[in-house]
């Protein structure tokens, strides 16, 4: 079983912690894909870096298509890539992939198949604590936020991914002090320096909780207020935007799930499912952004988990 890091040459915030990453000892050339000349590839120990040339969302199936490449499994899959945000900010970021709110027939803007989750990458909560520690240790906190983003784009997947990003302009893609600590986050997360992996999912331990983010906005503010402690694991995290709601207009102050319509039934069934499989043996408890939602919404929104049998937490109900 091996791990997939995967940067493109288009983006100074991908192929820059690559190239970080690389200088580090024990890599070594691996196999290319014979018919995509444009596909490189590095390996150390369990680990392989792939480097292409295209834009990171529109590569779909890299998992499988390694695998018939090489004949060798794959666990994960770590992109690496930039982020963009309206305020600019400089942020580090984490976060799970996928566009279950989009219906058949939609096209994702940004990579992904309509109504799909991807396999959250369970290492995602214990790397955002030690991503947080590094950028500390760098200096980069607090001209950095160290945050999760919710659910979004894509490409599309079949094992359990993250995406590691750097924001918010292009300036700070640049930034080679980003890079290493992007970088240092892989090399520290996967154990590749001989220390023990961060974040390998067991499922056979007392701490085996799993967050199913629901509401707020992009950055999951109050999601991250959890996530920040020790041994609190993290599947999808749905955004408001991620959970379409159709205002029923009825004046009942109790409005039955059955009578809102959207996709946000699809959205939460397709992160839960997905989350389910990434987590086996995992509690599965979603946390609710509720100042985020309107009084019918979250009426609907706690019916419906109520039928798929899924607790809503509080924060102390994680640890």
């Amino acid at each position: 079983m091996v791990t997939l890091v995967v940067a493109t040459t288009t983006d100074p915030a991908s192929i820059n912690p690559a190239k970080a990453l690389l200088a580090m000892p024990g890599w070594h050339p691996g196999p290319s894909f014979k018919e995509e000349e444009n596909i490189r590839s590095f390996t150390n120990e369990g680990v392989r870096l792939l480097q292409h040339d295209n834009f990171i969302v529109n590569e779909d199936n890299l998992d499988l298509r390694w695998e018939q490449l090489t004949g060798e499994s794959v666990h994960e899959i770590i992109f690496l890539s930039k982020h963009t945000a309206v305020s600019n900010r400089p942020a580090l970021t984490v976060h799970p992939i996928g566009v279950p709110h989009l219906k058949e027939g939609d096209v994702p803007p940004q990579g992904g198949k309509p109504g799909w989750a991807a396999l959250p990458n369970p290492r995602i909560g214990p790397w955002l604590r030690l991503l947080k520690n590094i950028a500390f240790s760098h200096n980069l906190v607090p001209e950095f936020e160290i945050t999760l983003e919710g659910t979004h784009h894509g490409p599309f997947t079949n094992k359990p991914t993250m995406f590691i990003e750097i924001g918010s302009t292009e300036e700070y893609w640049k930034r080679q002090d980003a890079a290493q600590v992007i970088a240092l986050l892989i090399w520290e997360g996967l154990g590749l320096g001989g220390g023990a992996a961060v974040g390998n999912w067991s499922g056979e331990n007392d701490k085996n909780k799993v967050l199913l983010g629901i509401g707020g906005g992009h950055y999951a503010p109050r999601h991250m207020d959890i996530v920040l402690k020790d041994g609190v694991w993290v599947g999808h995290l749905l955004s408001g935007y991620s959970l379409p709601m159709e205002d029923p207009n009825l004046s009942k102050v109790e409005t039955n799930s059955k009578e809102i319509g959207g996709t946000w039934k699809e959205s939460i069934k397709a992160s839960l499912e997905a989350t389910k499989l990434a987590f086996p043996g995992g509690e599965i408890i979603a946390h609710l952004d509720h100042k985020s939602f309107k009084s019918w919404q979250k009426n609907a929104i706690t019916g419906f988990l109520g039928e798929l049998n899924i607790k809503i937490g509080k924060p102390n109900d994680f640890y």
